[in-house]
């Protein structure tokens, strides 16, 4: 079985806080929660839910679409939970047509989706060859999104980069992918930006620099610790940048939409808020995640704090210059303020303390900066390892963007909670919990003045979960994945999450509890008739498996049992 980072780094943090929560001089509810707040969104607060293309599209070589990292890294055996890839996953590319019909019962008023880079530039280079099968794919969803009122919001890369591009250049290991991706988006803005009005460049580019060049659990699976992610996570800001600078000189007059990046980042709490080390450790933790792309975007360089940590380490290595690259001068003045709203994608929280690695660890990003991650044993984790329901830590988090980043336009681009079921389950309790708490905690923050335009709920359908296959589903719909036609499933949390959207907000507290209990009960019926599929395979395995092995066990007994009788008798 092959598990994320995030796994590794949750069964270490479970270790800490077992001795931790020991210490009788501790008190895990130092930082407690407030209570729920009933009132309602501003007027024009847009609500949706996200996907991506290759978690969703299936239809991985049809039409002229090109091979992208993640079609040859889920070919490897041993990249992903039980080889699982996306050649077919949702089949959305065959289904636009019934997946808006979900978004209307949803009543969203935006559905967030990427354009897949190979699927339209099959080798990732312009001027080798565009598919107009691929352009046209997207001018269909687009244009069936408009025609039911729902705004569509396009991310340009989530994670699926032309297999040419990573064989000839290395990906973005080089410098060369700044052109082609702007190649790329200005491809997307000619065919499609008459009517898109929101682009984010990328999603989670984290991931992108972490999984994919430093621990290699993400394609292209280059295992390059202490440098990898660094470079990067520069090119990527770059390339950024540039596509920002496109889209303003060239576009934004005739098309007047925006050009956003959208960011994923754990909260960070210090363990003990007296502590001036865990208060700057818990600050170096979110300055490495989310802030190592957003301190550039809104003031032109890294974090301090990277500088330093990071300058120093190499220096201990015996380098002669940091890993962490640097930007000249003109560079910074290029990326700041490219940035017209920022995506800010949240699952969940750590508490933080100080940790010293030693140099005779290696030095990798996750040494880099000194830290120990923990978490509270009694915080709800229904799904991933990783993902536990901290709602408080998202209210935190969005303060923090308000005071770091001058209260930049934030769309939330991803927030949402997964389940670790291979069993079909819609009546997802948890899930109407994680929403209702972490919605209510964005309605604080807006209440305390930071500047949320809309809420992204990921996701609208269970798919294809990267390194962890089907393992774990994410969506607002179940889709049953061994029957191929993908059929889609309500689950109890569509009709809550409906609610919410419908009052634009939480009218008051009896209201609230009565759409609980209405989405709980209208799931029972449909999910005791799905219940029966996984009963009936169950069935045919103890008749074609067990019965069989039972019938061979009693002949075998009753043979040697009759030896012996034989035997007996002579």
């Amino acid at each position: 079985m092959m598990l994320s980072h995030r796994v590794g780094r949750a069964c270490h943090v479970l270790v800490l806080v077992l001795c931790l929560s020991a210490a009788e001089d501790f008190d895990w509810s130092a930082n407690n929660h407030d209570s729920f707040y009933y009132g309602t969104f501003p007027n024009g607060f847009s609500w949706g839910a996200g996907s991506s293309a290759y978690q969703t599209e299936g239809a991985w070589d049809k039409d002229g679409k090109g091979l992208s990292i993640w079609d040859v890294f889920t070919h490897k055996k041993g990249k992903t939970f039980l080889n699982d890839t996306g050649d077919s996953s949702c089949e959305g590319y065959y289904k636009i047509k019934d997946d808006i019909s979900l978004m209307k019962e949803l009543n969203l008023n935006h559905y967030r989706f990427s354009i897949s880079w190979p699927r339209i530039m099959p080798t990732g280079i312009r001027s080798d060859h565009v598919n107009e099968k691929g352009v046209k794919y997207y001018n269909a969803l687009i244009d069936e999104l408009l025609e039911h009122n729902i705004t569509p919001i396009v991310t340009l890369y989530h994670w699926d980069l032309p297999q040419v591009l990573q064989e000839k250049y290395g990906g973005w290991q080089n410098i060369s992918m700044i052109n082609y991706f702007n190649d790329f988006a200005n491809l997307c803005f000619e065919r499609y930006g008459d009517r898109v009005k929101y682009w984010i460049t990328f999603n989670n580019p984290w991931s992108v620099a972490v999984e994919g060049y430093e621990t290699g659990e993400h394609a292209p699976g280059l295992k390059l610790r202490g440098t990898g992610a660094y470079r990067a996570a520069h090119h990527i800001i770059k390339a950024h940048a540039k596509v920002w600078h496109t889209y303003d000189t060239q576009w934004r007059n005739k098309q007047r939409g925006m050009v956003g990046i959208s960011l994923s980042g754990d909260w960070g709490e210090p363990v003990d808020i007296t502590n001036q080390k865990d208060i700057e450790a818990a600050e170096r933790y979110v300055q490495f995640y989310i802030g190592w792309f957003a301190t550039p975007i809104f003031h032109g360089d890294y974090p301090q704090v990277m500088k330093d940590f990071i300058g120093r380490k190499s220096a201990q290595q015996g380098l002669g210059t940091s890993r962490l690259p640097t930007f000249s001068s003109q560079e910074k003045s290029y990326i700041k303020g490219t940035s017209d709203f920022l995506g800010v994608g949240h699952f969940t929280t750590r508490y933080i303390t100080q940790k010293s690695f030693p140099s005779s660890r290696g030095y990798t990003y996750f040494s880099d900066w000194d830290v120990a991650e923990l978490v509270d044993p009694r915080w709800p984790d229904p799904g991933s390892e990783w993902l536990y329901s901290v709602p408080w830590g998202f209210r935190r988090l969005l303060n923090f963007i308000k005071t770091q980043y001058g209260n930049p336009m934030i769309y939330i681009t991803e927030n949402g909670v997964s389940e670790k079921m291979m069993c079909t389950e819609l009546c997802d309790d948890w899930r109407i919990q994680y929403y209702k708490a972490y919605i209510n905690e964005m309605l604080k923050a807006i209440r305390n003045g930071v500047n949320v335009k809309g809420y992204t709920a990921w996701s609208l359908l269970d798919k294809f979960e990267w390194d962890e296959g089907y393992s774990e589903r994410f969506g607002l719909y179940y889709v049953d994945f061994r029957n191929k036609n993908k059929p889609r499933y309500p689950k109890a949390s569509v009709q809550f999450y409906k609610r919410i959207i419908k009052s634009n907000g939480f009218p008051n507290q009896r209201e609230v509890e009565n759409w609980r209990r209405k989405a709980t009960e209208t799931c029972s019926t449909s999910n005791q008739l799905l219940a029966a599929d996984p009963l009936t395979s169950h069935m045919e395995m103890v008749t074609e498996v067990v019965v069989p092995t039972v019938c061979t066990l009693c002949i075998l007994i009753s043979a040697v049992f009759l030896m012996f009788l034989l035997r007996k008798r002579n």
